[in-house]
């Protein structure tokens, strides 16, 4: 299997082959994922969640999320890694040039971090120094508390054109991909029709270059959340293990089969 690089994912958006994406946070998965065509692996701070047992992403620290990038980066064969930058790691532009070091040390071949233009100075000054960087716009799951809950981002008119200047001065300081999380799937085409660099949606209709989703999530392990934006493919018609799962997962998004009108919001 040849390594996915930065430029492997670009041509995959030229030839209009929508992108892979799933969460990893172990050498094991991290294999798994990377043998079943998997293109990105994200190591997000969803493992606060799904690995620790908490509600939301903001107990995750660097040292944790530096360990599971650790682990991602030794078990993967040929995905690119996009490790998360966690809650309050990226506050200020030194901060975040410390940290996103420390992550890509770490085996990370690129850092995503959540926000809108006021993070332009930082990412900046991150890709000057030659870390790739990927923005999250939407539903940012490190705010869940100011945004007053899960819920979709974008539906007021005001609120869609903030999202989408956001969305422009972040390709200008430099982001290489985007994240679109849980918005109008309208939204996210006008977003990613007046980008040039790669979008990757979650809840966030098929018209982006690609689509991520939690591993726990599509695997059906986690009971307690079953959002609108979530399949189990464990429960696709012949499949009886975990890499079959992972297999129809990448089919589906390839073929633009999934997201289905189903697992987007208006």
């Amino acid at each position: 299997m040849k390594k996915q690089t930065i430029t492997s994912i670009y041509s995959l958006k030229e030839n209009n082959s929508p992108i892979a994406v799933l969460t990893a946070y172990d050498a094991t998965f991290a294999k798994l994922l990377s043998r079943q065509g998997v293109e990105v692996i994200l190591i997000g701070d969803s493992l606060g969640m799904t690995v620790q047992g908490h509600h939301s992403t903001v107990s995750v620290t660097m040292q944790d999320m530096c360990y599971h990038t650790r682990s991602v980066a030794t078990g993967n064969e040929a995905a690119f890694l996009m490790a998360d930058l966690p809650y309050m790691s990226y506050a200020t532009t030194e901060m975040a040039l410390n940290n996103a070091t420390l992550l890509m040390q770490a085996g990370a071949n690129m850092v995503k971090l959540e926000g809108g233009q006021w993070l332009a100075p930082t990412i900046k000054s991150l890709t000057e120094q030659g870390i790739p960087v990927c923005g999250h716009l939407g539903l940012t799951p490190q705010s869940v508390d100011a945004l007053g809950g899960y819920k979709v981002q974008g539906r007021e008119k005001g609120q869609a054109q903030r999202m989408l200047d956001d969305a422009l001065a972040l390709e200008k300081a430099g982001a290489k991909m985007l994240v679109l999380e849980c918005i109008p799937q309208k939204l996210a085409r006008e977003i990613s029709e007046a980008l040039s660099i790669v979008t990757i949606g979650i809840g966030a209709g098929k018209e982006t270059d690609g689509q991520v989703l939690v591993l726990h999530d599509m695997l059906g392990l986690n009971e307690q959340f079953n959002p609108r934006f979530v399949k189990n493919f464990m429960q696709d018609e012949n499949c009886n293990d975990i890499p079959t799962a992972i297999k129809h997962y990448v089919e589906a998004v390839k073929s633009g089969h999934f997201p289905a009108d189903e697992h987007s919001f208006d």
